[in-house]
């Protein structure tokens, strides 16, 4: 809706002032008008838009060229007028801050543009404007985002998620460093280690003396693929540079980390004690139930096999909410590390198959030390052919 000013006249010759017959019945609070633009940071909320609107966009000009617009309207038959009225039609929240454009096409297109869609526009800006200018420049990070396609479902991770995510640090640049190996069809090992390949020098420049994270000292980790590349990016990834690592939860269907949740606890055990030390194999059956009779032929009753499983709950998909859960898992995984260490200080391969959420996939390659531990040989279920095929060699 338009915003109407007071409009006086005098006519001559008389002693009388004539008011105009345009009545002030659309006044808005000082106060409001401020806590709108301060709120909008004084840009249009349209989606999209954004355009600054204290300044003009030409001579540079300093001045408020902002318009307030109406989400319900003034009147019962304007835009959006037939909405259930909110008590006070001027008040802050029936109100947004647009530029002159788009506070006609709104006003012109009220069945495209309704009060649900403009509510979303205007919390959704506001939000993001009380978040920016919530940050501190310690606060920054580096974001990177790794894809490969999973099967045939294809892979996208949201940059507004990403931004939820992280807070309350924020990213340097949008869209961040970006590894994205949709286009390849991993499906066997020869794409597997192509896949590597690419991997290891796109990892090499994100660590380069110029690069952004080596600028920030600071890293966050977005990743959707195939389990075997997910460990082998972890083992690329620099630990002389503070990292958080991010899972996306299939309930709210986001990335931000839970605040509260049952600790998650985790356990260890030997499941077959085989005749040959050089011999280990692992199930990491955390997001789902890996059993012995699953593992491919080789696997025979010369290795030791290990189980390194949930406690007190069936593996599920969904059990990694907190990054509590997280740090709890590291901790033991380097305890599982150390013991297979001691128990087999000749070992020189692993054999690895992992049932587990991204993060802790890229955890696994992290915590490696190249010197120290042995090379996994990590497995991937096939559903072709039911059941676990090497595809990967880490570390």
């Amino acid at each position: 809706m338009r915003i109407l000013r007071h409009s006086h006249s005098k006519t001559a010759g008389t002693r009388n002032t004539l008011q105009s017959p345009v009545r002030t019945v659309r006044g808005i609070a000082p106060l409001t008008r401020l806590v709108l633009l301060v709120r909008a940071g004084g840009r249009c909320e349209f989606d999209g838009c954004n355009e600054y609107l204290l300044e003009h966009h030409v001579t540079l000009k300093e001045g408020n060229f902002a318009q307030l617009a109406h989400i319900v309207a003034f009147q019962s038959g304007g835009p959006r007028g037939q909405w259930k009225r909110p008590r006070a039609i001027n008040d802050a929240s029936n109100l947004m801050v647009l530029c002159p454009s788009c506070h006609k096409l709104i006003d012109d297109n009220p069945a495209l543009y309704t009060r649900r869609t403009l509510e979303d526009y205007k919390n959704r800006h506001e939000t993001h404007i009380r978040h920016v200018t919530g940050l501190r420049p310690d606060l920054k990070t580096s974001i990177l985002v790794f894809t490969a396609n999973i099967g045939k479902q294809n892979v996208f991770i949201p940059f507004d998620q990403m931004l939820e995510a992280v807070s309350p640090r924020y990213p340097v640049s949008r869209p961040g460093t970006v590894i994205d190996l949709t286009q390849i069809h991993v499906d066997g090992r020869p794409s597997f280690e192509t896949a590597s390949e690419t991997i290891r020098r796109r990892m090499d420049r994100l660590y380069d003396a110029e690069s952004e994270a080596q600028t920030v000292k600071h890293l966050s980790v977005f990743a959707l693929a195939p389990i075997p590349l997910l460990v082998d990016l972890g083992a690329r990834l620099s630990n002389k540079i503070p990292t958080d690592l991010f899972q996306r939860h299939r309930d709210t269907e986001d990335w931000t980390w839970k605040r509260k949740g049952k600790p998650v606890e985790y356990e260890f055990r030997r499941l077959q004690t085989g005749g040959d030390p050089q011999k280990v194999a692992i199930i990491l059956s955390l997001s789902g139930p890996i059993r012995s009779a699953d593992l491919p032929r080789e696997i025979d009753r010369t290795f030791s096999i290990y189980e390194f499983t949930l406690k007190g709950q069936a593996p599920v998909v969904t059990f990694l909410k907190t990054k509590r859960d997280l740090e709890n898992f590291r901790g033991a995984y380097q305890m599982v590390l150390s013991t297979l260490m001691r128990d087999h200080p000749t070992l020189k391969h692993l054999h690895f198959f992992p049932a587990v959420p991204a993060p802790i996939a890229i955890l696994c390659g992290r915590e490696l030390l190249p010197k120290v531990h042995p090379e996994l040989l990590i497995y991937d279920f096939d559903k072709q052919k039911v059941g676990f095929t090497f595809q990967l060699k880490v570390n």
